[in-house]
């Protein structure tokens, strides 16, 4: 398997940055940046796209095949409980919070 992946950025080969900077005098090119596989990328997007930016061109110019893939029709929901605590600030006044606890259904 190859140690690098070429960023799947649509604009990456187009920024105008020293490091994609290619070829000789007369026929230079920007070229798309090589993105380095390795443990720290190895389960993100970060293992496709060379920054953050290039990962946003991707998503933003391919959203509605992203959310064909698996389309939500219904609002998801987290069973909780809500607790009001009095608690005392540094002054010794005492106040209000609001704690939400996830409920464990199974």
């Amino acid at each position: 398997m190859s140690d690098y992946h070429w960023c799947h950025g649509p604009s990456c080969h187009t920024n105008k940055t020293q490091d994609r900077i290619r070829g000789v005098k007369g026929s230079k090119v920007l070229r798309t940046r090589k993105v380095q596989q390795n443990a720290w990328n190895e389960n993100s997007f970060y293992r496709y796209f060379c920054s953050n930016g290039c990962y946003n061109d991707f998503a933003n110019k391919h959203v509605q095949q992203i959310v064909a893939i698996a389309p939500r029709l219904e609002a998801l929901e987290t069973p909780i409980e809500v607790e009001v605590k009095t608690k005392t600030d540094y002054f010794g006044n005492p106040y209000k919070q609001k704690v939400i606890q996830a409920i464990d259904n199974a």
